[in-house]
């Protein structure tokens, strides 16, 4: 970790526990995931075994509350997002792996019976279980209101009809977090805990995107879970999925934030040792100016990132705004930075494998999934117009 990766970790926002977290694991990752391959041939078994390395070195401790093993008595948003800012910085899909255990048991975490959670946190945390989080539909992205997949009363459970796409995870998680709208209400929607082994789950296509992930579409048909497996309150689907959203999508940021530190650190060594008329790249003007604006950049993604972690841990649980701000100026910080990274570098920048090349595809999706940068806009105007 250098000196300036280092500098936020003195910052009010943490204590003690958090500083020692991001300093242990950062050594971890760079012993275990220095030389991983982000473009693997098999994405499927390579997130396999980012999970079970993560459980493993009990990482994923921090994904889960306390009363099932995690490290602290409620999720630590702090937390989540130095476990996030430091594995992008070695690995997007180690990061990928690390952020889905979490979301994809949130809603139980925050909101399940001690029965759900029971069943599901420790396999989460020890790495024997993968989660996943299935929200987005087709015609349901942004807009979740909008979700066409129907819960229908069924004796003593539910019947979950309905299509869910772009589910990270899909295809290799042990359960899926399905969302979907209540048929006996307008606008009533639940939560449930859908095992993948269910005859009424199929995982119908793997979708191939920009940076490899194991994403896909599921379709429900006829599939019936028990009433206990709902989670939260009974018509309470939607606050279970937009709380859920509100603790992780700080942690979206931090991930932008990582991906952007390792774009300067790959600039600044660049510049350094290349020569250009005569001198180093690092002492033409022009350089040290985009260095000087990738910097601030940074900066004020941390500001932002940790000024959210910190309000959802100590202050309010609603950090919409806050969080909204963060992921916003964080991603869209990112892409600028890295595109800056790569201009610097020149043709070595847009070579396969690159690694500014691999951060130029991670950080592209991070502007859209968890909420695009126009709905963070949206969701910004309307806290401040008391909408």
């Amino acid at each position: 970790m250098t000196l300036h990766d280092r500098d936020h970790l003195a910052w009010p926002f943490f204590e003690d526990v958090h500083r020692n977290l991001a300093r242990d694991l950062w050594a971890w990752a760079e012993r275990e995931l220095g030389a991983q391959d982000d473009a693997p041939r098999n994405v499927d078994a390579v997130c396999r075994q980012l999970v079970q390395q993560l459980g493993d070195a009990d990482w994923l401790r921090y994904c889960v509350p306390a009363s099932h093993g995690g490290a602290f008595t409620k999720l630590d948003v702090r937390a989540l997002c130095l476990c996030r800012e430091t594995l992008a910085q070695f690995s997007g899909l180690a990061d990928f792996a690390f952020a889905m255990q979490g979301l994809g048991v949130g809603p139980v975490s925050l909101f399940g019976s001690d029965a759900l959670k029971d069943r599901y946190l420790s396999g989460v945390r020890d790495g024997a279980r993968i989660a996943a989080f299935a929200l987005t539909e087709p015609e349901a992205g942004s807009d979740v209101t909008a979700m066409q997949t129907q819960a229908r009363r069924d004796g003593q459970g539910w019947r979950i009809d309905g299509e869910k796409t772009f589910i990270s995870n899909a295809g290799i998680a042990h359960h899926y977090v399905v969302f979907a709208r209540l048929a006996d209400s307008a606008d009533a929607f639940g939560a449930f805990m859908v095992d993948a082994d269910n005859p009424g789950l199929a995982v119908t296509e793997r979708i191939a995107t920009l940076s490899p992930h194991p994403l896909g579409t599921i379709v429900l048909n006829d599939c019936r879970v028990g009433e206990d497996a709902v989670v939260g309150p009974h018509g309470k689907g939607l606050r279970v999925a937009l709380a859920t959203l509100d603790v992780f999508r700080s942690t979206v940021a931090a991930a932008a934030l990582g991906f952007a530190r390792r774009a300067l650190r790959e600039a600044v060594a660049h510049v350094r040792e290349r020569r250009v008329f005569g001198k180093p790249l690092a002492e033409h003007q022009l350089t040290r100016a985009r260095i000087a604006e990738m910097a601030l950049a940074i900066d004020a993604s941390a500001l932002l990132v940790y000024r959210a972690a910190w309000t959802r841990d100590t202050i309010s649980e609603r950090v919409t705004r806050e969080a909204a701000m963060a992921k916003l100026h964080a991603t869209e910080s990112a892409q600028r930075v890295i595109d800056d990274a790569v201009q610097l570098l020149g043709g070595r920048g847009v070579v396969a494998g690159a690694a500014v090349e691999q951060l130029y595809r991670e950080i592209r999706a991070l502007r859209i999934y968890e909420g695009t940068s126009e709905i963070q806009r949206l969701l910004i105007a309307g806290v401040v117009l008391g909408e």
